[in-house]
Formats: C-alpha cells, structure tokens, sequence
C-alpha cells in the first residue's frame, strides 16, 4: 500500500470529473447461502470476513486501501492489500460484497468502490448486527458516493494522526428543529478529548457537482437551524460541535466560502473551519485547518492556520 506521504498527486481522487459515469465491476450470477455457510465451515470464510463487513456496512461506500488502513487500525491481522484485495475479490464472487468504478473521458478510476450485497446483509443479521442496507442503496449517484469516499479518508487521517480520539461516527444524523427535518453531516464525527478537555468535530464534504452551490445554500439553511436553536445534548453533543468543510482543493475552500457569505447564511457566532482532501496527507493535522478572518481595513477575507492544541 502506499503510504500517504508517497502520493504526489496534485488533483484528490475524490473530486468530482467531467462527465464521469459509474460502472459495475461486480460479479453476476446466483449464490446460495448453502454455499456461504459450507465456507464458513470449511474455515474459508472466518473473522476477517467478517470484520471486512462490519466496515462495509458502517461505511456503505469504501474503498480496499481505506479498508486496509481502517483493519490495521483496529489491530485486525491482514499482512498485505494484496492479501486483502484477494479476500474482496472472494467476497464479491460469493455476493457478500458489489462494487464499482468510475469512468470519465481521463480513463477509469484508480481504485474501486465497495458496498455491500444482500448475502452480506443476512450474514450480518446472522451475528445480531444492524444493518439497513436495502439493494437501492448502491444507486447513489456519484457525487454522494465521492463525499462519503471523501470523509472516510478524514476520519481515517484522524484516527492515524490524533491520539485522543475518543469515538467516531461516520454517518451522524441532525435535527433541525424549526425545519422539522433530519439530516446527514457528509463527512461524519470525530469526538476528541484531552484531560478535561473536549472537542467535537462535524466534517461537512462539499463536491463541485451540478448545482453545488445551492445545494450547500439549503443544506446551511439547515446547519443554521441546528445551532440556532442549539441546546445541550441535542445529537448527543454537551456542546456546540465545530463544523469543518472538506473541499475539493484551496481555491474550492474559498468558492464555499463566498458561497455562504454572498448568500448570507452564515452561523451567528461559530467559526467556520475549511480543510480539503489532500490535506490530510499531511503528517501534522493541526496545520490542515484553517479558518478565513475578514480584515476590516482592506475589506477582504485573510486564511489563518489556528492553534489547536488537541491535535499534538
């Protein structure tokens, strides 16, 4: 596997592209679950399986490195990617795993997608694990599916690079109360905790697809709710979360700002983080925010990089 600090690349992998389309590379074909269950007891399929869909599942949309990276972080014995790309290859033969690339007029995708399939979901019903998967989830248009790819590469930099992450949620759900509407924070949940110490991070993942910027117009509307009318433990929070964008790259950082500047939905009284997703390569995490401060002199907006002392 590649290590972070190998890659040079200078456009995210999970930006969006002209013209891109999603393309199956599943398999087809009819299993039965006599098959599966015969594996299991011939120790074909063991707890690395398992474990492969339990992340799947928490995930919906990954990919094998970020599989590779989430095993090694929960000490799971996998001695390879190689070794781990053989065992999805095995799971996608037998459906417990689809997946899918993307292809655009620049060739096809580097790396594969995957989510679950329906053997997946019985095998995790079967161990009293919850799983809502439903075969229409796997039609998610590509831009959700990039800021779901987009996010699981957050969390795992952070669960890499920060020691006193304390939990995470990569798919937290929020109430905005006045709106009388629930809705998904993209990039997902980091609680970090030092001593006494708290901090809890929303990692909002915005993607240059057709008509982003009203889209991130009503989804605002919907953030300014919930902290409008904020009190505590509302999403299980003691305190106000810190709402953090995961753009496309530097100049996509200010487009959203200028975005929910120009159209005034702004959150009266929280600083608004930025990151995008090349960042968090970077071996220092707390150099990886920033925050745009508005100098009132010349009249324009200056990035700062904050100190936060969580992150050493």
């Amino acid at each position: 596997m590649v290590e972070d600090s190998a890659i040079k690349t200078k456009v995210s992998p999970f930006a969006i592209r002209e013209g891109e389309i999603k393309k199956f590379a599943g398999k087809d074909g009819y299993v039965s679950m006599n098959q599966i269950v015969k594996k299991i007891d011939l120790g074909q399929i063991g707890d690395v399986h398992f474990k492969i869909l339990e992340l799947v599942n928490k995930f919906e949309f990954i990919t094998s490195r970020q599989l590779f990276q989430l095993l090694q972080i929960d000490k799971i014995e996998i001695s390879s990617q190689d070794k781990l790309n053989t065992k999805l290859e095995q799971m996608t033969k037998l459906k417990m795993l689809t997946r899918y690339f993307f292809e655009s007029e620049e060739g096809q995708g580097i790396y594969r997608i995957y989510c679950l399939e329906k053997m997946g979901k019985y095998l995790l019903n079967s161990k009293e694990i919850e799983c809502k998967w439903q075969p229409t989830d796997n039609t998610k248009p590509i831009e959700m599916i990039k800021k779901r790819l987009a996010g699981n590469q957050t969390i795992i930099a952070y669960l890499q690079k920060v020691l006193a992450i304390k939990k995470y949620e990569p798919k937290p759900t929020l109430n905005a109360k006045m709106a009388g509407k629930k809705f998904k924070v993209t990039g997902g949940h980091i609680l970090i905790e030092k001593g006494k110490k708290s901090i809890d991070l929303l990692f909002e993942v915005v993607r240059r697809d057709l008509d982003w910027a009203n889209k991130l117009v009503e989804k605002m509307k919907l953030y300014k709710d919930f902290y409008d009318n904020f009190v505590i433990m509302d999403g299980g929070f003691q305190a106000k979360p810190q709402l953090v964008f995961v753009c496309e790259d530097d100049k996509h950082m200010v487009e959203v700002l200028k975005t929910i500047v120009t159209n005034k939905v702004e959150i009266d009284g929280l600083t608004l983080y930025f990151t995008t997703d090349l960042k968090q390569i970077s071996e220092e995490l707390a150099k990886t925010l920033v925050k745009f401060v508005f100098d009132k002199e010349q009249k324009r907006y200056k990035i700062e990089i904050p100190e936060i002392s969580f992150f050493k």
